[in-house]
């Protein structure tokens, strides 16, 4: 597999999603077709394999690659652009057309998961912009290594969100279900963790809900982070009543969370996590489980080249 410079790479995974996502690639497919858009498109497997498949596609001169997924799919393609043997991954123009569940670094752009012959003809006008990436990394006692993430790393209540989501899917089949089940379920458990935070030379220790590390948006937990200012937001979220957890829902689906008198954020270049006790980590809604600490949470400016709406 060899790919043309005006040639686009396309990965999508038909295992992913809702029966309508996977009906939706069909129309995605032809519409292309119908603008003589010249593409090659492979589908992933399983997980792991859309990672390996942007490795492959960058490492075969593909310098367009276009993921049709949600923001675990574009996490683990960044990661496999990251990851190449590439030397300029900052030319690699990289595509999103949304078809997914989780869509918020979609969202953050004006792509509209409904809309996607919008988002084809965005990738088609092929207006270009150098964005953040995250860099989250950590000794797992035999070598140091590296993940990256687009929009956010969650620690407690969202990752476990994450978790319980994937458990649930099981049992209602329907993604976006299993969400807001999940949601409602940890929402009200509020569990605590021990956690041990080093930002800005201020050392953070306590018993913490959740928190947010965003160089985006992060799912509203850190409404204020950009990714393209050189800088990740934290959100630290502490415990709240019950009476401060529904305002603090309202509060979040208005963008408005920071205002809470529960969240305490923080803007850097640089988190150390020394200590999460008990509490899932997941980076842009992929879980990690490795489970060594500490973690060092960085921000690589202008690290990959984003296919962006004018």
């Amino acid at each position: 597999m060899a790919g043309e410079p005006n040639r686009w790479g396309i990965i999508y995974n038909p295992k992913a999603g809702s029966k309508k996502a996977q009906k939706r690639w069909v129309a995605i497919r032809d519409y292309m077709d119908s603008r003589n858009v010249q593409f090659d498109y492979v589908q992933s497997e399983g997980f792991g394999s859309v990672e390996r498949l942007a490795r492959t596609l960058a490492n075969n001169g593909y310098r367009t690659i276009v993921i049709v997924g949600g923001d675990g799919a574009i996490n683990d393609a960044v990661n496999g652009i990251m990851t190449s043997d590439v030397p300029d991954k900052g030319e690699i123009a990289f595509g999103i057309i949304p078809n997914g569940i989780g869509n918020d670094f979609a969202k953050f752009w004006g792509l509209d998961s409904d809309d996607y012959k919008g988002a084809v003809d965005v990738i088609i006008n092929r207006r270009l912009r150098k964005v953040d990436v995250g860099v989250f990394s950590y000794f797992d006692g035999d070598k140091h290594e590296v993940r990256y993430f687009l929009n956010a790393v969650y620690m407690g209540l969202g990752a476990r969100i994450v978790l319980i989501t994937n458990e649930t899917k099981r049992f209602w089949g329907i993604p976006l279900i299993s969400y807001l089940s999940s949601l409602f379920l940890v929402a009200f458990e509020r569990k605590q963790h021990r956690m041990h935070l080093k930002v800005n030379d201020e050392h953070i220790r306590g018993r913490i809900m959740a928190v947010a590390i965003g160089s985006a948006r992060g799912y509203g937990l850190t409404p204020s982070a950009v990714p393209y200012n050189g800088w990740l937001d934290v959100s630290v979220i502490y415990r709240p009543e019950l009476r401060q957890l529904v305002s603090g829902l309202w509060m979040l689906q208005q963008g408005r969370i920071l205002n809470h008198k529960t969240v305490k954020p923080y803007r850097t270049r640089c988190v150390k996590i020394l200590r999460a006790q008990n509490a899932e980590v997941s980076l842009d809604g992929r879980l990690w489980l490795d489970r060594h600490f500490p973690i060092e949470v960085t921000v690589a400016p202008e690290a990959i080249t984003l296919i962006i709406p004018n």
